[in-house]
């Protein structure tokens, strides 16, 4: 939520206001951003997040939502950062590849889908961060999805290195560890 604050009522005072404070729920931490000084009303979330809060895994690279590289996950979708402004995020659960647990199955498939002779899932690694997210998300609603059903939700993402077979396939494979099952 924004919080505006100001001279009390009643006072009669010309006090300059007291800047507007931005609360951000980020990967389960509040975080309290003063305007002027850790956000602008303009600020996107994805520059928020990276440049004020530190969190630099998701990637800025279209900044026009054609690339899928800022992906995080809001209120368990997927979305991207760099069409948000961050003050329309108040009060909203965000999170990042940071608050993503080390051993998470999706984490886990992406690491083994690079192993040579698998047809990896990351050359360069730049989109990776929001192709997680988005593997993730879609992994929560629908744990068991279809070959169809991972093209579609990965389908405004953008891999330069043309890793969408490995990619796809890690996401399967994710899907098979968070039920224990090997391939």
């Amino acid at each position: 939520m924004v919080v505006t604050a100001g001279p009390s009522p009643g006072t009669g005072s010309q006090l300059p206001a007291e800047p507007r404070v931005l609360r951000l729920r980020v990967n389960g931490r509040l975080h309290d951003l003063v305007e002027g000084r850790e956000f602008e009303g303009w600020m996107t979330l994805a520059h928020v997040l990276r440049e004020h809060l530190g969190l630099t895994g998701l990637k800025l690279a279209c900044a026009e939502g054609a690339c899928g590289a800022c992906t995080v996950i809001m209120d368990g979708r997927a979305v991207l950062s760099c069409l948000l402004l961050a003050v329309e995020c108040a009060g909203r659960d965000i999170v990042t590849i940071e608050g993503l647990p080390a051993d998470d199955p999706v984490i886990a498939a992406f690491a083994e889908q690079s192993e040579p002779g698998y047809g990896t899932a990351l050359q360069c690694g730049y989109c990776t961060p929001g192709f997680v997210m988005t593997a993730r998300a879609l992994l929560d609603r629908n744990p068991h999805p279809t070959v169809e059903e991972v093209t579609e939700a990965l389908g405004g993402n953008i891999c330069r290195c043309g890793c969408y077979a490995g990619i796809a396939r890690a996401v399967l494979r994710a899907a098979d560890l968070a039920e224990g099952v090997g391939r």
